[in-house]
Parts: C-alpha cells; structure tokens; sequence
C-alpha cells in the first residue's frame, strides 16, 4: 500500500484534443496508432530507435506534460497518441543502463534532485549521464519491463494506481504491481544516414581534419605517427600521401614518452599558407601539449614546426588536446581546445605568427555531473550569422565499443555563450545531437567541417563492426531554424 493520495492541479489545455485524435487514429509525424504493436524486452533494446511506454495498469503512456522542452517538466501518463513527446529513445550508459531521451525536447527522465525517497518527482532535465537518470530495464512479464533508477534502487511508475489522463509518474520502492510495468512498442528509428561513398586510402582514419587547397583539391591529415597526410581530387577518393615529418619529432617526446604518435591535427589555409596545430599527449593523461608546424605547400616533409602554443600538467583542471583554430568574422584567431577534465577552452591566438597572443583563457563547453566530463573534439564553424561549436559527447577509441557522438549549438558570437536547440547552455552540458551511431558505424565522431561548393561537408571517424577506424562524409543541411543536421 502506497502512501496517502496526493492531488497534482494539472491542466492540460489545448492538450486534450490529442485524446480524441487518438481514438480516431490520426496520423501524427507520419506515425499512426496501430492497433496491433510489435513489443520489446530488456534483451531486444534498440538504440537506434524510438518507443512508447505503456503502463500495464492504465493502459496509458508515458508523456512529457504539456509537450514541455522545459527543464524541470513534469513526467505523466496520457493516452497513447505517438507523439514526439511519448517517443524514448534508450541511450546506453554501459554497464546495462540506460537514459530515456525524449524525442519531443532532446532531455532525459530524470528523478528531481536525486531523491531516494518513494514518491519522488519524476522530471526531465538536460543529460548529464547521472545516475538519478539512468535506468536498468528488467524483464518481469512477457512484453513488460520494470525501469529501476540506478540512485535510489526503485521503480518508475503511475502514483496511487491512477488510471487517469495527467496522473503522475513517479518512483517507489519495487512491488512488481502493474502500475509499474511497461510495454516498449517499437514506433520509429533514430534516422541518422550512413556515411557517404568514400573509397581508396580511409582506414585506419582516426580523427580527420580537411583543408582545400587553392587548386581545389583536398588535403587531409589524421592521427598517427608523424602526421599522417591523404590527398583526393574530389573528395571521395582518398590516396596516402606521407607523413608531414618524416624524420621524426623530437621537440614532442617530452609528452608521448619519446613516441611519435601525433593527434587530433587540425590544418587551416590563410596567409598564403598553411597552419596545422596538433597534440601531444598519453592516452587519459593531462600532462599535454598543442604545437604549430606551418608549410607553403602542406605536401609531406614539407612543414616547419613552429613551437609551442599551450601545455597543460597534472595540476592542471584541462587539457591542452584536440585543437581547432577559427578566424572570427572581424580577422581575429582564435583558438579551442580541450578533452575531458573541465571541458571545452578557448585562447586568442596571433594572426601574424600563429602562436598564443596575451593570457585570454576561456570556457565554453562542459558536462557538469557527469563522470570524467566526456566532451572533447571542438569544432566552430561560422555561417549566417551563427558560429557553430561542434563537439564529441562519450568516448572514443574503443573500437566496435565506442560511444562518439556529434553535438553541436551555437552563438552569435565566437567566444560564446553557445547554447542548443532547447537554449541549454553548452558550458552546463546542453548539446544538441546531430550524428550518432547507428547500424554498423560505431562512435561517430571527432568531427571537423569543411564550407566546400556544394554545401558545408562534415567530416569525422567511426569505428566499423571489426573495430577499424573509418573515414565517414556526409553534407550538412540546415532547417527552418538554422539548426545543422546530416544528409
């Protein structure tokens, strides 16, 4: 027995009518109520898709009230009408949890303030991967799942049994009832393309970055000993073309323990020639650096290493990976940085030799609350109006395992506040998702973006079923809003 009725004075307003459209099974975003549903279990999750919880008690769905993109609103039930606000997604936490993401806002369910307590409020807030937001799925009928939070050890679930439109979800301690099971019915997939037709010299890529030259070729450089260099005439045929230092790279070994191996370049023409900034570092160490090396001609052998622009140590709160250099609207350089740690930084740099100008330091991207903070790979690129800062959510370089994906918001100005879709800001861990794995593409991410004549080109990594790092291509599009996504 539960405790005491509790009264919630929710109104639903212009919200109602979706009950009556139900009943008449009218298509909603090209999905209609079937009267018949494919089911799930905890065994058969699909990531790449989009579910409707219903209760087994009420018969009603899991619902964002009010179609609310609000931090803070309120988790109910409502009858089943597939709309984008009764749409989860399951995104993988490991270790056999999960977030549910609302297709409606982009935010997950969340239990307020990360309450133990039966009862608690059940919300949805921006994803901060904590545990008050992730959920084991345990099969505990045929069809029917219990979703137990991973803090407080209880189940989600339809408060005092209610049967009613705008009861509230909440958690309580398990009991196995009906009014805490749900049946997953499949209703959509994450609809992310593949990658684009790419051929010749694309894996082992780790890490892309894409310059076109003056003479409308491309020019690529990735990870790897030395810098590794590719080339292709029309961007989808990739030859090798050497290594930007083939004798090697002393001035680095101080930071990769006397190796060679070279990450995340980032490679920018201006001035007449190029500037390829890139990292130095030991995998999960913060005792890092970012170097400049510049080349007339970006051909193999033919760069000059230019020295130091910043170095992080183990006392350090960031780290000094993963550059990408962004000349502002007005001629100013700037440059961002960062993996993990306390985020995403950014630094004035000097247009005329390319190295650090004055002692600007700033922070423009982070995961407060989530574990080791997994953001890393800034990108920004300006277009109408907007300067874009692309990042990496989760982790990389765990081949077939890999959790990459691609987040983007934006601002009007270089230095921020970047914001996303639903105005969460990008230093409080908002992001909104543009490219995720799917299929057999692993990890997608590490991207850069390229403004090409056929539109803007994002360029990134993905790790194949075998766990080999790939080239993937795609073009951007933009909506109505202004808003990136890929075709």
């Amino acid at each position: 027995m539960q405790a005491a009725t509790r009264s919630f004075p929710w109104r639903r307003g212009t919200r109602a009518v979706l009950t009556l459209l139900a009943a008449l099974a009218i298509t909603f975003a090209g999905l209609t109520v079937p009267t018949s549903v494919p089911t799930a279990s905890a065994a058969t999750i699909d990531t790449n898709a989009w579910y409707v919880l219903v209760n087994r008690d009420s018969g009603k769905a899991l619902d964002v009230f009010d179609r609310s993109t609000a931090d803070g609103a309120a988790i109910d039930q409502w009858s089943r009408n597939n709309g984008a606000w009764q749409q989860w997604r399951f995104v993988s936490s490991g270790s056999g949890y999960y977030r549910l993401q609302s297709r409606n806002s982009g935010k997950v369910i969340d239990i307020s303030g990360g309450s133990t307590a039966d009862g608690a409020n059940v919300v949805q807030w921006a994803d901060s991967n904590g545990t008050n937001q992730q959920f084991s799925v345990q099969d505990v009928a045929t069809g029917y799942i219990q979703l137990i939070n991973r803090n407080s050890g209880k189940a989600l679930e339809v408060w005092e049994w209610s049967t009613a439109d705008g009861a509230r979800v909440s958690q309580f301690t398990d009991t196995n009832a009906a009014n805490q099971q749900w049946q997953m019915i499949r209703v959509a997939s994450v609809a992310y393309p593949d990658p684009g037709a790419v051929s010749g010299a694309t894996s082992p890529v780790h890490d892309p970055e894409v310059v076109k030259k003056p003479d409308g070729t491309y020019l690529l450089a990735h990870t790897g000993d030395n810098i590794v260099l590719k080339t292709s005439t029309n961007r989808t045929a990739w030859s090798n073309a050497g290594v930007a230092f083939p004798n090697g790279m002393p001035w680095i070994h101080t930071y990769t323990n006397n190796r060679n191996d070279v990450w995340a370049p980032d490679i920018t023409y201006a001035n007449g020639r190029y500037y390829m900034y890139y990292s130095a570092s030991l995998f999960q160490q913060n005792r890092s650096a970012i170097f400049l090396a510049t080349s007339t001609t970006g051909a193999a052998g033919s760069w000059t290493n230019q020295g130091l622009v910043i170095a992080s140590t183990t006392s350090n709160d960031w780290n000094a990976i993963d550059p990408n250099l962004v000349i502002d609207q007005s001629g100013a350089w700037w440059l961002s940085f960062g993996s993990f740690w306390s985020g995403i930084k950014m630094i004035r740099i000097d247009s005329s030799t390319g190295l650090r100008s004055g002692t600007s330091f700033s922070s423009i991207a982070s995961r407060p609350g989530v574990p080791e903070n997994p953001i890393e790979a800034p990108t920004i690129h300006y277009r109408s109006g907007y300067y874009y800062l692309f990042v990496s959510f989760d982790r990389c370089c765990q081949g077939a395992s890999s959790t990459y994906r691609t987040m983007v918001g934006r601002s009007t100005s270089v230095n921020g506040p970047y914001v996303d879709r639903n105005g969460v800001a990008m230093a409080s861990g908002g992001g909104t998702e543009v490219l995720a794995g799917h299929g057999s593409f692993h990890g997608t991410g590490h991207q850069a973006v390229l403004a090409d004549n056929d539109g803007d080109v994002l360029f990134y990594h993905y790790y194949d079923d075998a766990g080999a790092p790939r080239l993937g291509i795609n073009l951007l599009a933009y909506d109505s809003e202004n808003w990136p996504y890929v075709r």
